[in-house]
C-alpha cells in the first residue's frame, strides 16, 4: 500500500494495517521484514522498495559473533561500512489483469546505473 501507516510499521501495529486471518505474519529471517500481507484487489496502488542498508555497527557487532556468516560475506560487506544505503522505489496500480507500473522504470541492473551515473556526469 502507499502512505501513511503502511511505511515502518514495526512495533507500531503493523499487524493490524495488512494481516488477515489468511494472511499471517513471518517471523524469519529473510521474510520478517515484508510488510504487507493483504489480499491485493483491482484498483489498490502500493509501493515496491527493496533496499539495501549498511549499518557500521551492526557489521561490526554481528561480524564479532560471526552472525549469519552462511548469509554474509563480512570482507565484501567491509567495503561498504560507510554507503549507507539504497532503495528503489516505484509505485504499482494493481489491475484485474496484473499490475501496471506508474512512472518510469528506475534503472536496477549494475549497467544501467552506471549509464545513468556516466550520463549525469557528462552534463
Amino acid at each position: 500500500m502507499m502512505g501513511l501507516d503502511v511505511h515502518d510499521m514495526e512495533n507500531l501495529g503493523e499487524p493490524y494495517v495488512g494481516y488477515t486471518e489468511n494472511f499471517k505474519k513471518i517471523d524469519v529471517f529473510g521474510l520478517r521484514s515484508l510488510r504487507l500481507g493483504k489480499e491485493l484487489k483491482e484498483g489498490f496502488v502500493l509501493t515496491v522498495e527493496p533496499g539495501l542498508y549498511f549499518n557500521p555497527y551492526l557489521i561490526d557487532a554481528w561480524k564479532a559473533q560471526n552472525k549469519l556468516s552462511e548469509f554474509i560475506n563480512y570482507s565484501e560487506v567491509e567495503k561498504f561500512k560507510n554507503f549507507g544505503g539504497i532503495r528503489i522505489e516505484e509505485d504499482f496500480l494493481i489491475s484485474a489483469t496484473g499490475s501496471e507500473l506508474l512512472g518510469d522504470p528506475l534503472a536496477k541492473t549494475a549497467s544501467d546505473v552506471e549509464e545513468l551515473i556516466n550520463t549525469s556526469n557528462s552534463k
